[in-house]
């Protein structure tokens, strides 16, 4: 009787025999495990910048998450439960589209919330699995720190995605948001309106 395997599975077996680290140190880079990883790798963008007001004016402005109108494109905001975990809001922005939002940390002794989108078309926001931490800390001279960080994969779940959906991308329209969304905070913080 003759036992025929697959290439594949004489590969595994040999490496499985052979050990991944030992063949990367005789073979060089072709055999390195990271060589073989594909997919979408989780991205990180964190913004932050410093409001001349105190960290009380500033949570203030943020703490409520039925009301996200101080992000530039955002027109309206419609929720349910105020600040619950669980709690729910819909971002209408400029043109219409809309993001679907849920609350699922809320610290006001920390001056900080997480949340999640629920539901984004990736032409607008072109993420995946996304998840954001809104925090105020303490800054020199009593002045306050707002920080913004999220955490995501880019909007093309596959590997080779399209340019508009790629991790690059990704990051850009993230950080892109966050930048807009902080300036506009500290003008209208800084400001008094």
């Amino acid at each position: 009787m003759r036992v025929t395997i697959g290439r594949r599975t004489a590969v595994a077996g040999a490496l499985a025999v052979c050990g991944a680290a030992g063949l990367t140190a005789a073979f060089g880079p072709f055999f390195s495990p990271a060589a073989w990883a594909h997919g979408p790798t989780r991205q990180k963008v964190r913004e932050s910048i410093e409001i001349n007001a105190p960290q009380d004016k500033v949570w203030a402005a943020i703490r409520n998450f039925q009301d996200m109108g101080w992000l530039p494109p955002v027109t309206k905001t419609t929720g349910e439960k105020g600040n619950e975990i669980g709690a729910t809001r819909q971002l209408t922005l400029t043109g219409g589209a809309t993001v679907d939002e849920e609350l699922y940390k809320y610290e006001p002794d920390m001056m900080s919330y997480s949340y999640r989108i629920t539901k984004v078309d990736v032409k607008v926001l072109p993420v995946t699995n996304y998840s954001s931490t809104l925090t105020v800390s303490p800054a020199s001279d009593g002045k306050s720190k707002l920080e913004w960080a999220g955490a995501f994969y880019r909007g093309f779940p596959n590997n080779d995605p399209p340019p508009e959906l790629s991790d690059e991308a990704a990051v850009k329209a993230v950080s892109g948001l966050y930048k807009a969304g902080l300036e506009a905070l500290k003008k209208k913080i800084e400001s008094g309106s």
